[in-house]
């Protein structure tokens, strides 16, 4: 994603922000956040510093000093940030980092923040819309491809996903034009129910 550039950052304007996750919530009374984390394990993400959050329409810079896991979650300590008031702003907060702050991934392997908006063509060369997101499962991640119609493609690499060329924007896949996400299920209500 595109970043606005915010009043004295020094970062380029076109560099990208990886979401890496969210301030889902406070944690006592000396500004500590609840951090619900999207990475693999929930404490990789206290290996990237600076966090840049988006609060109140801007990106700003925070570099956590402190972090662990309480119960189920992570909780994070921010340089400057001191006292549950001062916290309370970052409620909801996206967490991201540079995207020249990741390392490479391994060779195979893509970040989903790098599939995004790829192009997606089938083996009969029909063009499926573009990655609109990359959605977690139990099983394996799916790519949410939209364009005339929407699309849920397994990424299973040999099966449905057959190559990924993001220096060309595109991702070839084996699946019909044709297997397409039903429209929403209408609800009907039956009576007494």
């Amino acid at each position: 994603m595109e970043r606005p550039p915010a009043p004295g950052d020094t970062a380029p304007p076109t560099e990208r922000y990886v979401i890496l996750g969210r301030v889902s919530g406070l944690f006592g009374v000396h500004g500590w956040l609840r951090v619900y984390s999207y990475t693999r394990p929930l404490l990789n993400i206290l290996q990237y510093a600076p966090w840049c959050l988006h609060v109140a329409g801007q990106w700003r810079e925070h570099t956590p000093v402190a972090g662990r896991m309480q119960g189920k979650g992570l909780i994070a300590r921010l340089a400057g940030v001191e006292g549950r008031d001062a916290a309370r702003p970052m409620l909801g907060a996206a967490v991201a980092v540079r995207r020249s702050q990741l390392p490479p991934p391994a060779s195979g392997e893509h970040y989903h923040a790098d599939l995004l908006g790829l192009h997606v063509l089938n083996r009969e060369g029909i063009d499926l819309g573009r990655v609109h997101r990359v959605m977690e499962t139990a099983t394996h991640d799916v790519l949410v491809v939209r364009g005339a119609h929407e699309h849920l493609i397994p990424m299973v690499a040999g099966v449905h996903v057959l190559a990924i060329d993001e220096a060309a924007g595109r991702i070839d896949v084996d699946w019909g034009e044709d297997y397409r996400c039903p429209p929403p299920a209408t609800r009907f209500f039956a009576s007494g129910w």
